[in-house]
């Protein structure tokens, strides 16, 4: 409760529309339930959000390349994102899951 209301009303601070923003967040003039419905509905959308940014990211990066800011085609050797970095970033991910899973289930306290 303490924490959502020192956070929020740090937004008050905003000249002008500092007061009405948190009252916006907090659905009314103090926190209360619908201040809790509106941080579970961020909370649970959020990551979608994050999500599909980092897809149109690696789209553009797909197509444009790094570090390229002319999108002149330099005459050097270069090997494609797909199927190498896919692979590689793949196994990243499975030694990842592995390690937290050996963590979970041999280690849980």
């Amino acid at each position: 409760f303490w924490g959502a209301t020192v956070i929020t009303n740090l937004l008050s601070a905003i000249p002008y529309i500092g007061t009405t923003l948190v009252e916006w967040i907090w659905g009314g003039f103090s926190v209360d339930k619908a201040t809790l419905t509106r941080f579970f509905a961020f909370h649970f959308i959020l990551p979608f959000i994050i999500t599909a940014l980092v897809l149109v990211h690696l789209l553009f990066l797909h197509e444009t390349g790094s570090n390229n800011p002319s999108g002149i085609n330099p005459d050097s050797d270069k090997i494609p994102f797909h199927p190498y970095y896919t692979i590689k970033d793949a196994l990243g991910l499975m030694l990842m899951l592995l390690i937290l899973l050996t963590l979970a289930l041999f280690s849980p306290d």
